[in-house]
């Protein structure tokens, strides 16, 4: 008889939605070992229901707090199978412990080409992917110097770095001057020339070998920046169709960035004068967001589950034939809108999935309030948008 899998879950309540990453592995069999800081009587008793164990640590910053954590599951329940937290966030202690417990997975040595952008552009161009140009830069003498180069405007954002958040669009040597009295000290910036485009993503899932078994996309009603900038709506749909230029750019990153048993996000700018595709940046976990469930959504099927058979046997079994396009639509608290959400509930209920509140600390970007909802055509999904965030 073998023995169950043993799978560290690093923080496995953050954010809420993936939570079921633990339901369904453990209803796979999987023994679910979660660490984090969090008081126990916190977790939710759908989570605490399903984790073999929980390991309280003080410090999740602490690596040997961490570190005697995975090593007391090791001496309970035997050999780590997995170590995994599917949070960007957590990349780097991941692989520290896959690295030392030698487990399955990116380990140390991987982590400079998914982490830092300067890296990830010259694998794309390794793979004859074109790339905005760009370069990092240590002194304001060598900014001014590259803002020549690429000229205004220019995008800065840090050389390793997540979502938006301390990225700046800078049109001007006045701006680039101010950009130096508030940049974060110790951070290493990269500065990019502008592209006009729109950012579009490649996502999915790899087995084992490193074979995609799903793929999906995003498309945004506008740049990330743009709706922090005006505090105003947004929208971002899961397509059902995906452009094969966009699919084959993709492939090509998973190969090149040896994704295996992992969840992928890709992002490309779709440059709107000539809709070429340029590599933007890799992610190497799911996308953020309701993406994941939007994902279940598009194809009527349970990625949680998926993922629970690839860890376990290797195995995607669901058939996807990407019937739906879902919309994630947001509604600011500051905007007078035309219709109630009761409204937008009552005539396109058939459609409409959920309507929920969002926590203050997401809804700068992602709205106070957030429609969810499926369609069949891209006509009924503009017309949902439309209607929803029209103003009086």
């Amino acid at each position: 008889m073998t023995r169950p899998l043993n799978f560290v879950m690093i923080s496995p309540h953050f954010p809420a939605n993936f939570e079921t990453f633990a339901h369904r592995l453990h209803e796979n069999g999987i023994h679910t070992l979660g660490i984090a800081d969090a008081p126990y009587d916190q977790l939710s008793e759908g989570l605490r229901s399903h984790l073999t164990e929980y390991y309280r640590v003080d410090n999740m910053e602490d690596y040997d707090q961490v570190y005697r954590a995975v090593a007391y599951f090791a001496h309970k329940y035997g050999r780590i199978d997995r170590i995994e937290s599917h949070n960007e966030y957590w990349l780097e202690l991941d692989a520290k412990l896959r690295t030392d417990f030698n487990v399955f997975g990116y380990k140390n040595e991987d982590m400079l080409a998914i982490k830092t952008k300067r890296q990830m552009k010259e694998i794309f161009r390794q793979t004859g992917l074109k790339v905005a140009a760009g370069e990092v830069f240590h002194t304001d003498e060598e900014a001014c110097k590259l803002a020549q180069e690429l000229k205004f405007p220019v995008i800065i954002k840090p050389n390793s770095g997540v979502g938006a958040s301390d990225t700046y669009k800078i049109k001007s040597s006045d701006e680039l001057e101010d950009f130096f009295t508030y940049k974060t000290e110790g951070v290493e910036y990269i500065m990019e020339e502008f592209i006009d485009g729109d950012i579009v993503t490649f996502d999915g899932l790899t087995d084992h070998e490193g074979n995609i078994v799903f793929y999906s996309s995003l498309e945004y009603s506008e740049a990330v920046l743009d709706t922090v900038e005006k505090d105003g709506d947004m929208f971002y749909y899961v397509p059902r169709e995906i452009s094969p230029k966009l699919v084959e750019l993709g492939k090509k990153c998973v190969q090149a960035f040896n994704v295996k048993e992992r969840f992928f996000h890709f992002e490309f700018f779709r440059v709107k004068a000539t809709k070429e595709l340029m590599a933007l940046e890799v992610n190497c976990r799911p996308p953020g967001g309701l993406t994941i469930d939007m994902w279940d959504y598009a194809n009527d099927f349970d990625v949680f589950n998926e993922y629970a058979h690839i860890v376990k046997d290797n195995e995607f079994h669901a058939e996807i034939t990407h019937p739906y396009n879902v919309v994630y639509i947001s509604r600011k608290a500051n905007q007078n809108y035309a219709n109630s959400l009761d409204s937008v509930q009552e005539r396109f209920g058939d459609k409409i999935i959920s309507i929920q509140s969002v926590p203050g600390v997401f809804a700068k970007i992602m709205g106070e309030h957030g429609v969810l909802a499926r369609t069949e055509t891209m006509e009924e999904l503009r017309e949902l948008v439309q209607f929803t965030q029209a103003k009086q």
